[in-house]
């Protein structure tokens, strides 16, 4: 039962502060500077979570020709970079990942 009531609790939570800010967006005017700004969270979300991920991928620091996540991670900038297509460059991204692996390991 304190599960049940723990999950409808964070339901409520939830919910509450993400209606708030879903009902008064459009009555909000923001400042051009901050909706400037806020162009690019996305980015700065996505770097945070995969830059450890590539650069710690064992818990610490490892730029190296042996972390095969920061050669497939290279491999896919490089592709993205040129060629301007998601689907090459996560299809890249993983080939390059497996090669490395196979070869390193």
């Amino acid at each position: 039962m304190n599960e049940v009531l723990l999950i409808v609790g964070m339901l409520v939570v939830t919910f509450s502060t993400r209606y708030v800010l879903f009902a008064f967006a459009n009555k909000i005017a923001l400042p051009e500077g901050l909706q400037r700004a806020l162009n690019y969270v996305p980015i700065a979300v996505l770097s945070a979570i995969i830059a450890p991920a590539v650069l710690m991928p064992k818990g610490s620091v490892d730029i190296s020709i042996t972390n095969a996540y920061l050669i497939a991670a290279i491999v896919a900038v490089v592709v993205s970079w040129y060629k301007k297509n998601m689907l090459l460059t996560v299809v890249c991204g993983l080939v390059a990942f497996a090669l490395a692996k196979y070869f390193i390991s």
